[in-house]
């Protein structure tokens, strides 16, 4: 593969990493990761950093099923070297919990590393910085 070609697979996996998240896509999603993944949400708010897939996903998860999501990334910043690359993505989100619970929108940035495995383009850790959040009661 050339460079442009990875830096578009880059691209594809983190646009998917969106896409199935919001739809609840889990058994798909979950492939997207390497098994040692590393999630860090603790600058925006959330639990220390996280180590392996299993665990960082079931705390995602458990933020995100009982909400509406919609997720956008922007901007990428993507650095490759050989099988492994970094990238910073602009992100907006927006989380609705339920009919009558509180919704957030944040603005912020993805920092991730991914790991080319048997090929396939696959996202190793995140790290999620937030630099604002609109935060809406209901009622």
């Amino acid at each position: 593969m050339t460079d442009i070609q990875d830096w578009i697979a880059i691209c594809e996996v983190k646009a998917r990493y969106c896409r199935l998240m919001d739809t609840k896509q889990w058994d798909a999603w979950r492939d997207l990761f390497t098994e040692d993944y590393e999630l860090d949400v603790s600058e925006a708010g959330g639990p220390p950093p996280i180590k392996g897939r299993t665990e960082a996903l079931g705390m995602a998860m458990s933020f995100v099923l009982p909400a509406i999501t919609v997720h956008q990334v922007h901007c990428p910043e993507i650095t490759i070297n050989g099988d492994t690359a970094e990238g910073i993505w602009a992100m907006q989100d927006r989380v609705v919990f339920g009919p009558q619970g509180p919704s957030l929108s944040g603005f912020g940035h993805y920092h991730d590393r991914f790991r080319r495995l048997d090929g396939v383009w696959k996202i190793s850790a995140s790290k999620l910085t937030r630099l604002h959040v609109d935060m809406v009661a209901i009622g």
